[in-house]
């Protein structure tokens, strides 16, 4: 265990986010002991003081088995079908399970928009607080009823780390069927290396991301590096462990293998906490060398520093700022409409109202209005 991780009841606020691989088998269906042996982990942890939040997959993992599709892939409309049934499944499993350790629990059914769009966000964050506060297991999970290919999460490694930031989770823990992160894919180079602690989520950490490797879960290392970077920009320390034994989260404290993400040591307020969990960017601006260490240094982006402009947004969208390499290094609310960011790009300030006919703000994004997620 880093000697930078603590146990796990010394957190005040921590999120469980449970993949369908570990809930769900594929032939029999809720695996009803390994859940039990969870809850028992949950209830410890909050005799201890501590509030946990579930977000859990499932319900399409579920749903297909009651349903007795084949092992093919689901249409769209079938996958909201078997979502719908087996949320419902989901959801008494965890109140039995939870309840016999004495918890209550409630259930939240969110989508992207939920938590993309300021005002459902807000909306989303005093539900699932108020129910931390009457002593209530919150369990989340996407919509998949609802949710379409084009407008989703997809994965829930992202979605627990935009609901750990939105709450102010101290500590993600995503549960998986891998034990932490690896140099390279430990199912296909023997090789690899397990790495234990990671200070911060560098082009080199992000290249060590492998491929899903089971069938009845969407995401893999990718998603859970993805996540981790939404996490720990907002100040969200994140693990990623095996939960394939029995009382995974007091394997933890026992010090069995687990990866370490370090929170970020700048503070970041509301605000920028919801800028840098955004998921949906409306378009990219690449960079050139000197913009990127003014962005780094904390400052605004002028149009100088940009070499190009790509997608088609609107002034007060959201978009993500790359380098040459194509690494993000910051995202935020850009102030032009895409025709007019294009037509400025590597010009001074000075020149911009000449460029464009009107009086012309010199910062493409203010740094008000922006978060840095790469240090």
């Amino acid at each position: 265990m880093p000697a930078c991780l603590q146990q796990l009841a010394c957190y005040r606020r921590i999120v469980v986010k449970i993949g369908s691989a570990l809930l769900v088998a594929r032939h029999s269906g809720l695996k009803t002991t390994w859940l039990s042996s969870v809850a028992d982990d949950i209830a410890a942890l909050i005799r201890a003081g501590t509030e946990i939040l579930i977000v859990s997959s499932g319900a399409i993992a579920l749903g297909r088995i009651l349903l007795s599709f084949s092992s093919r892939r689901l249409k769209l409309e079938e996958s909201q079908a078997c979502a719908a049934v087996g949320q419902i499944e989901l959801a008494r499993a965890y109140a039995d399970h939870l309840g016999m350790q004495e918890l209550r629990t409630g259930q939240v059914l969110l989508t992207l928009a939920d938590t993309e769009e300021r005002e459902r966000y807000l909306n989303a964050r005093a539900t699932i607080n108020m129910l931390l506060k009457f002593g209530v297991v919150p369990v989340v999970n996407e919509n998949d009823t609802v949710a379409t290919n084009e407008v989703r999460y997809g994965d829930n490694d992202r979605l627990a780390a935009r609901v750990a930031t939105m709450i102010r989770a101290d500590l993600l823990i995503l549960l998986s069927d891998i034990d932490g992160l690896y140099t390279a894919s430990p199912y296909q180079d023997k090789h690899a290396e397990f790495v234990p602690l990671v200070e911060s989520i560098t082009p080199e950490i992000e290249a060590m991301a492998g491929v899903t490797v089971s069938n009845l879960s969407r995401g893999g290392m990718k998603s859970k590096l993805e996540a981790g970077k939404i996490a720990t920009v907002a100040g969200t320390a994140m693990i990623i462990t095996s939960g394939k034994r029995f009382n995974p989260l007091k394997a933890i404290d026992k010090g069995e293998r687990a990866s370490f993400f370090c929170a970020s040591s700048e503070s970041v307020n509301a605000w920028k906490t919801w800028i840098a969990g955004q998921l949906s960017p409306s378009g990219k601006l690449v960079v050139d060398e000197g913009a990127e260490l003014a962005l780094l240094a904390g400052k605004s982006l002028l149009a100088a520093g940009m070499i190009s402009v790509e997608g088609h947004f609107r002034r007060g969208d959201m978009v993500v700022v790359v380098n040459r390499q194509g690494y993000e290094i910051a995202r935020g609310f850009v102030g032009y409409d895409a025709i007019d960011a294009y037509k400025i790009a590597g010009y001074r300030s000075d020149a911009l109202s000449v460029l464009l006919g009107y009086s012309a703000p010199s910062t493409v994004i203010h740094r008000n209005d922006m978060v840095v997620v790469r240090a």
